[in-house]
């Protein structure tokens, strides 16, 4: 089965290297938040981002608000993208969505991702009672601003508030209303990103992690709240390129 281009966008041409990187974006994402990802990491990495529907080219299209939907839906559209060594990267619900996407390639199909990369984000195994998801829609963007995790500019926009909210919503009641449902853990190695001042991932909810996987743990911390990865892209992004160096990736399908 092919690609689903509508799920899955390559912003630069594919290298000759086999190694993949999936990206998952932030509650009110799109796919072209990594487009700055893809442009530092090619030619080196094939950078693969997802968009969601019910943004921008796909904002007619109904969105899915629970995190296990929305992943099965993203593994789907993988298709043959699964037929080479992987890893993937999520911030925040994407954290959530990349998490539930290497559970289902490494227990349904048989393949060790080479790393999973989480950031901003608590272990799925930590549980916070959150309600944004249910304000009304000042109560919404006050959080959005609160977080910095949107262009402020576009908020004195009216037709791009209306426009963007609907999606907004929706990822965060998906990411309000995931429940971790306890399995076996990966085997993957998990490398997680941190801001030292996130409201919504404190350093002992991103150390917890550690429990999600038999492989190796990797906890770095940077400066900064919740998108703090804006600021730090390029140490974000050489740790990304070492870790899935040659030299230190072994993915592979596991053992029966």
């Amino acid at each position: 089965m092919t690609m689903d281009d509508q799920w899955i966008r390559r912003y630069h041409s594919p290298p000759s290297s086999d190694m993949r990187l999936i990206c998952l974006p932030h509650a009110g994402g799109s796919a072209s938040f990594y487009l700055p990802v893809s442009r530092a990491l090619a030619p080196a990495l094939d950078v693969l981002a997802v968009q969601y529907p019910g943004r921008q080219d796909r904002r007619r299209e109904p969105c899915i608000d629970d995190v296990p939907g929305l992943a099965r839906e993203v593994y789907a559209a993988l298709g043959d993208a699964l037929d080479r060594p992987l890893a993937l990267f999520g911030h925040s619900m994407g954290a959530s969505v990349a998490f539930e996407v290497a559970r289902i390639i490494e227990h349904q199909r048989g393949v060790r991702p080479i790393r999973l990369f989480v950031s901003g984000r608590r272990a799925p195994s930590v549980f916070r009672e959150e309600f944004v998801h249910l304000r009304d829609d000042e109560g919404l963007l006050s959080e959005v601003r609160m977080l910095s995790g949107t262009d402020l500019s576009i908020l004195g926009d009216e037709e791009m508030i209306r426009a963007a909210l609907p999606a907004l919503r929706s990822d965060y009641r998906a990411a309000e209303t995931y429940r971790w449902a306890p399995g076996p853990p990966l085997s993957c190695p998990i490398t997680v990103f941190a801001g030292d001042a996130d409201p919504k991932a404190t350093l002992d909810e991103a150390r917890a992690w550690r429990e999600h996987t038999t492989g190796s743990f990797d906890l770095r911390v940077f400066p900064g709240g919740h998108f703090f990865l804006t600021r730090h892209q390029s140490q974000l992004l050489k740790v990304i390129s070492d870790q899935l160096s040659p030299a230190s990736s072994t993915g592979s399908p596991l053992s029966a």
